[in-house]
């Protein structure tokens, strides 16, 4: 097992490229950031340890919630503004009933194959530790397929639920924070034919053709396809994809506001490194880049990050989201019915 002193404090071990001084002088300009961010939390939640959030979060703690929520107060906020603690007050025997209930094998399966290979590179998963969360794990993505027998268990909910796991220290709260992500703020992203991210992503792709123009037409004119741009942004909730303290930036807002974060998120990351990203001659070039900038110092400083998510993507609107969703949508399902059509007439005639 990997030292601790090896690893951040989430556990995430840090490879061989990790660059400490990169890291060090990141940490000391945000710990000060997130000391000043803890007197005002401290001062809004008082002695009764409790925040309103009803009847949905107000604009003052939308806010409050964008400069960041300090790590002891994490759980507590994300279940008040997301609607999963309501959710769990109306059915509170939910979690232990649905670990009682039998799994379908083939989900059973899928499962536990995919266990071992969340976070190899962190030590609270590692399966050589007597405290591995690689248990609680199981048994919360267990819990949630048989609540929706219909997604039953998908690639990527490992991911969401390891990092749930690891913040909240509890499982009960991970099962009603994935319940309320997956069930609620992002419908159909995690069914078997994925309309709802089939849909997100051309929907992006809309965003960026009417805004980011010419970097639109740059990606367009080297073919790179948008869903191989952001499936994995969307499906991991950007999980793996950009340093840790960003992504739980980023969970803060989507808790509070929900899906529109997605977009914002990804309408930024490509405002932020348009100039490099036109700069690229072909489509390996742009996906390097990409990935270079996701891991780059200006996504680790994820204070003044989420500064240039907020003030990049200022014109976008749920309404304007919402709107192009029907519209591509019918177009997503009208496509699918198609082509389970086509596959259906396929065997068919085979058959004959």
């Amino acid at each position: 097992m990997t030292s601790q002193s090896n690893c951040d404090e989430y556990g995430f071990c840090r490879g061989d490229n990790f660059d400490k001084q990169l890291q060090e002088d990141f940490m000391k300009s945000y710990l000060r950031v997130l000391a000043a961010r803890r007197k005002k939390w401290d001062k809004r939640v008082g002695n009764n340890n409790t925040i309103s959030t009803t009847p949905s979060p107000s604009r003052r703690l939308k806010n409050y919630i964008r400069k960041g929520i300090p790590g002891p107060y994490r759980a507590q906020i994300w279940m008040e503004v997301s609607g999963a603690a309501s959710a769990k007050m109306r059915e509170p025997d939910l979690y232990a009933s649905m670990l009682e209930l039998e799994s379908n094998t083939v989900t059973d399966d899928q499962i536990r194959t995919d266990i071992s290979r969340t976070f190899p590179n962190n030590i609270h998963f590692d399966s050589t530790n007597p405290l591995s969360l690689q248990k609680s794990l199981y048994k919360v993505l267990k819990a949630y397929a048989n609540s929706n027998p219909t997604i039953g268990y998908c690639q990527g909910l490992n991911y969401i639920t390891g990092l749930l796991l690891l913040i909240t220290k509890d499982e009960e709260s991970s099962f009603w924070l994935l319940k309320t992500l997956v069930d609620k703020m992002l419908p159909e992203y995690y069914s078997c034919s994925m309309p709802g991210l089939i849909t997100d992503s051309r929907v992006l792709a809309e965003l960026a053709r009417r805004h980011l123009p010419q970097l639109s037409q740059h990606i367009d004119q080297l073919q790179v396809p948008w869903a191989l741009l952001s499936s994995k942004w969307f499906i991991c909730l950007f999980v793996d994809v950009l340093p840790v303290e960003t992504v739980l930036r980023i969970w803060d807002c989507l808790f509070a506001e929900g899906s529109k974060m997605l977009f914002r998120v990804s309408l930024a990351i490509l405002h932020v490194d348009e100039k490099n990203l036109l700069a690229c001659k072909d489509m390996g070039a742009l996906m390097e880049e990409i990935k270079r900038f996701l891991q780059s110092k200006q996504t680790l400083e994820c204070h003044t990050f989420m500064e240039s998510v907020f003030s990049t993507t200022q014109y976008l609107k749920i309404g304007k989201i919402q709107k192009l969703r029907g519209d591509v949508g019918k177009d997503v399902r009208i496509e699918q019915i198609e082509r389970e059509k086509r596959l259906n007439d396929i065997k068919a005639s085979r058959g004959s």
